[in-house]
């Protein structure tokens, strides 16, 4: 059994038993990033079996397609006669500076602007390269994050393991499971084909890691309700990752949204969000506030950089990290490249997404035994050590992608039909299905 997958499940708590991997190859990567594909899902696999084992007193068996969960790392979504507009900005990306290389995130127009408010504004990439190449990188990663924006210079792995935020993540648990306060006691709802029914999940989370973990939740089962500002939108990832789910905006700056937030955080069983680590308290929504407005809650959240050290209130994404934490300098060695070379999917959201679901599964369980909420903290950079530490991937290719690998049923999403891919998890009794298609946010009311 890999050392990748033991180290998830003595994280989460699980126990270090084999789970069956079928199939053959992996996605080329200086890193074994279907080997952390197949062993995320399978420990959130095995939480749910776990689960269903002390409500029933029968564990069921499962298995991961290794193929089928390198395919899901990248995209599940195979829309019929439309496209997904693009996952990233005209402007986002990695570029040259004048001793090394830096990325920009620019896909949120705020972080757009502030880039552009240190460089100057930008009419494409080009432009744009122009300006940064004039820049040292530290300067203007500094310059950037400053401004309220979002980027990485291209650093070692050496060189992250002497910075204070290296040292800080790296020293930190992959999962730092706690116990919460004590809530009414609440009788298990679900069922082996539903082990998660009558769970009601609050979403506050963006783009990729959380709402891996809420769609996987809801694929159980779960009622699903995300959240949203306003004015935010990512749509090259909603019709990916709002299967399952119902989809609402509150805006936590007004007293109406900030009361209908509190009502429906007073009856959720389990909260996700991946604000940075001071934002929901800025709010008035602080880990005590959280627990007095809802005694016995499941509090699953992830940041970029991690939890202790000068970065953990950092904006960061799957991206930046890989900058960071030596992954794309690892990746231009490994390919004899002359760019930074990232991985070959963002292994960082989806792995920490099927740690976040598995954890909220486990926190679950616990509640159910003993009436007490709970709460787990993952981080992007803390995933990233268990990639990096995991060692090389395996260099036989993944056999193609083809029609059989699609399920029968058809998706009708808002953007048009749809098919998904097969579920890479089979666990015996309880399928993974989804009652809902990918929904617009913003889309329903924000209500139980």
């Amino acid at each position: 059994m890999s050392d990748l997958l033991s180290s998830i499940q003595t994280a989460i708590g699980l126990p270090t038993t084999p789970i069956p991997f079928t199939g053959e190859g992996a996605l080329p990567s200086a890193f074994a990033v279907t080997e952390l594909a197949s062993a995320s899902i399978g420990v959130a696999g095995q939480a749910v079996a776990a689960l269903i084992h002390q409500q029933t007193g029968r564990l069921p068996t499962l298995e991961v397609d290794q193929r089928l969960a390198s395919f899901w790392f990248s995209t599940s979504l195979r829309p019929i006669g439309w496209s997904v507009p693009p996952m990233w900005d005209a402007v986002a990306g990695d570029y040259a500076t004048a001793d090394g290389w830096i990325r920009l995130h620019t896909n949120a127009p705020h972080h757009r602007q502030a880039a552009e408010k240190v460089l100057g504004a930008c009419t494409d990439r080009a432009d744009m390269a122009s300006k940064v190449i004039r820049w040292n990188k530290a300067e203007l990663e500094q310059a950037v994050v400053d401004a309220g924006g979002c980027a990485a210079q291209m650093r070692s792995w050496q060189a992250w393991q002497l910075h204070p935020q290296g040292m800080a993540v790296n020293a930190e648990p992959l999962v730092q499971l706690d116990d919460g306060a004590e809530g009414s006691p609440a009788p298990w709802l679900g069922s082996v084909a539903q082990p998660l029914a009558g769970l009601k999940v609050l979403d506050l989370t963006r783009v990729l890691a959380g709402p891996i973990a809420s769609r996987f939740l809801a694929g159980l089962g779960a009622d699903v309700l995300r959240i949203d500002p306003p004015t935010w939108n990512e749509p090259g990832v909603v019709p990916e990752v709002t299967l399952g789910k119902r989809c609402a905006r509150l805006d936590l700056q007004q007293p109406a949204d900030r009361a209908t937030f509190e009502a429906l955080l007073k009856e959720a069983d389990i909260l996700l969000h991946g604000y940075r680590a001071d934002a929901l308290d800025r709010l008035g929504y602080g880990a005590t506030q959280r627990q007095r407005l809802a005694p016995g809650l499941i509090d699953v959240c992830l940041n970029a950089y991690g939890w202790s050290g000068p970065w953990q209130h950092r904006r960061g994404f799957d991206s930046l990290v890989q900058m960071s934490s030596g992954i794309a300098e690892a990746g231009m060695a490994w390919k004899h490249a002359d760019k930074p070379t990232p991985l070959p999917v963002q292994a960082l959201d989806h792995g920490t997404g099927y740690l976040m679901a598995a954890s909220a599964i486990v926190l679950v369980a616990r509640r159910l035994a003993t009436s007490h909420g709970g709460s787990a903290r993952l981080s992007l950079a803390r995933t990233a050590k268990l990639l990096i530490d995991g060692g090389a991937g395996t260099q036989v290719a993944l056999r193609p992608e083809d029609e059989a690998d699609q399920g029968l049923l058809v998706e009708q999403t808002p953007w048009g039909p749809a098919h998904r891919l097969q579920v890479p998890l089979r666990i015996t009794g309880t399928p993974l299905q989804w009652t809902l298609p990918a929904a617009e946010l913003g889309a329903h009311r924000a209500q139980w």
